[in-house]
């Protein structure tokens, strides 16, 4: 089950173990870089290696590629597990704190001899932390929120990862004898964000007792957690625990419903059963004491007298009311966008050509791809000065005229400055087609002046979008903290898109906020925000977020072909 997600991960922990030592910092970007390269990388690892392939990929070199190899034929990395000896756990877990970089994890450990987190915990309640050089008391408050944070999230896992490995594991269940058919359920069919447990639903092909005894035979199962008539938990060595409910052919429907949805969803339907005199039961629903047919979805909502239901939509927030009156909104797919938004090129930070992603976009069917490579505010991802901007756009029109088929436009991803001003000059930014405007730095601002900054930002007649607004990255650091309301509103009187990030990391604006951004007026635009070409594959996983908010194609920029777009861009510039 090694995949690039697995080798990208001991790459970049070995970069961190590196680091905390104080190895030369050339040997720790060379890790980096690498797990960059692998997490990036378009085809199979595997494949690559045998065919010579990877030994060529920028980024990755000699050691790396060694380590590269050791993970695919293992599963894990000697190197790796020799540095876990060398350096305390703690210190790395510590790195998932936001606010706490090498050095001040460094500085912890050898000032006041740290390397638990429970040690941490104490020494920021106790003033100590707060003491050290460059920290203070609101350092030591930031830590105490980030360590409540680790703790929520320890049992959550990104929705990417969770992807990879339930298509793994519906893959070995579904190569078991008496097993017809697997289908993946849960919070990752609903498109959440965060994934706990993994969800599956088999259609039985024989007798129980013997997929019992299958199921605890089954490659990488290490115990079973319990097992009631018809639902099993599976605890595998990997350590995830799957929820897997049994069904027949006859009530498989009912059980895909009753494991997609969420507990409040769940109830409803009960109640609406209820109302129209049905019974909503632990072995389907009943029409007084006979059992009502669901071989499908379809047939128990219809049943219930209300339209089918997606699943990103179940989560009791009036999608069985709209349900009831037949008005729930023909939701956007991955086939309705015209536009690839919000990319980067080797240019700054990313892996890929411009022309690799003219070949990538146009091959995925896209008209138009957004390259929006950072600004010069961003040094740390290789932001573009100014001098490099004609050398980009050239090649840019060298592109466009050898691939007439999809359209490479000039953007740039401007950095918000504490200011509000965008980076770079006027003159400069006009130069480009659009810009995706987006804060990078200085995240500890209070919600007044965050609000103004943005705000602000609003009033350059250059700003598309709004990228990654609330600038959160899931499972290490919260939303930065801001008035969404009066964004929204002056979003929409300015003409200015609101990204939906698509990066697995990011999935921001939150799909919760989704929804109140569109009643007020917004428009939204999905962005990759991919770094290399295999990034392409997170635009599958925005959508289910863009899904999640209730959104239609018509509410989306990239869902407009090019002159749609360049009508939206153009607006306030040409105003």
């Amino acid at each position: 089950m090694t995949d690039r997600t697995d080798v990208a991960r001991v790459l970049g922990q070995i970069a961190a173990f590196l680091e905390l030592k104080g190895e030369n910092p050339f040997r720790v970007r060379a890790y980096q870089a690498a797990a960059r390269a692998a997490a990036d990388f378009p085809h199979d690892l595997e494949a690559a290696r045998r065919s010579g392939a990877l030994a060529e990929t920028k980024g990755i070199g000699p050691a790396t590629l060694e380590i590269i190899e050791d993970v695919l034929d293992t599963g894990t990395s000697r190197a790796l597990e020799d540095l876990k000896d060398e350096v305390p756990p703690g210190l790395v877990e510590m790195l998932q704190i936001s606010g706490l970089g090498v050095q001040k994890v460094r500085l912890i450990h050898e000032h006041l001899g740290i390397d638990t987190l429970s040690e941490l915990e104490d020494a920021a309640r106790d003033g100590r932390l707060a003491g050290l050089p460059r920290f203070g008391a609101k350092t030591a408050e930031n830590v105490l929120k980030g360590l409540a944070f680790l703790r929520q999230t320890a049992e959550h896992r990104l929705v990417h990862h969770a992807r990879a490995e339930a298509r793994e594991l519906a893959r070995v269940l579904g190569a078991l004898e008496g097993v017809r058919r697997v289908e993946v359920v849960g919070s990752l069919r609903r498109h959440m964000e965060l994934i706990r447990d993994l969800d599956f639903v088999i259609e039985l092909g024989g007798r129980v007792e013997t997929l019992y005894d299958r199921l605890g035979r089954a490659p990488g199962v290490s115990e079973f957690v319990r097992h009631q008539e018809r639902a099993v938990t599976l605890r595998f060595t990997t350590g995830t625990v799957a929820d897997i409910f049994l069904a027949t052919a006859e009530e498989f429907g009912f059980a895909m419903v009753r494991a997609t949805g969420s507990l409040a969803h769940l109830a409803q339907l009960e109640a609406r059963a209820g109302a129209v005199g049905l019974a909503w039961t632990d072995a389907g629903l009943l029409d007084g004491a006979e059992p009502v047919p669901a071989p499908d979805e379809a047939a128990v909502y219809a049943a219930l007298g209300l339209q089918w239901i997606p699943p990103e939509l179940r989560e009791a927030d009036g999608e069985v009311e709209a349900a009831a009156q037949g008005r729930l909104p023909d939701l956007v797919t991955l086939e309705d966008l015209r536009g690839f938004l919000h990319c980067h090129t080797n240019y700054s930070d990313g892996t890929s050509t411009v022309e690799e992603w003219a070949g990538a976009a146009g091959a995925a069917g896209y008209e138009y791809v957004g390259v929006t490579d950072h600004s010069q505010a961003a040094p740390y991802a290789g932001g573009l000065a100014p001098e490099d901007i004609d050398r980009q756009h050239t090649e840019i029109d060298a592109v466009n005229a050898k691939y007439p088929d999809v359209r490479i436009l000039k953007g740039v991803e401007a950095d918000i400055l504490r200011d509000g001003s965008l980076d770079y000059t006027p003159d400069v930014r006009r130069r480009f087609d659009f810009i995706i405007a987006s804060v990078h730095a200085r995240f500890g601002l209070d919600q007044e002046a965050m609000t103004e900054r943005i705000l602000t930002a609003m009033d350059d007649p250059t700003m598309v979008v709004l990228g990654h607004p609330t600038g959160r990255l899931l499972l290490s650091r919260d939303p930065f903290p801001m008035d969404l309301d009066r964004v929204f509103a002056k979003a929409a009187a300015r003409g200015i898109a609101i990204e939906i990030n698509a990066d697995p990391q990011r999935l921001d604006l939150d799909w919760r906020s989704v929804r109140r951004a569109t009643e007020a007026g917004v428009t939204i635009s999905l962005g990759a925000d991919a770094h290399g070409t295999s990034g392409m594959a997170n635009m599958e996983i925005g959508v289910g977020i863009a899904r999640k908010g209730w959104l239609t194609r018509d509410m989306l920029l990239n869902a407009r072909g090019l002159d749609g777009f360049f009508a939206y861009a153009g607006r306030r510039r040409n105003g």
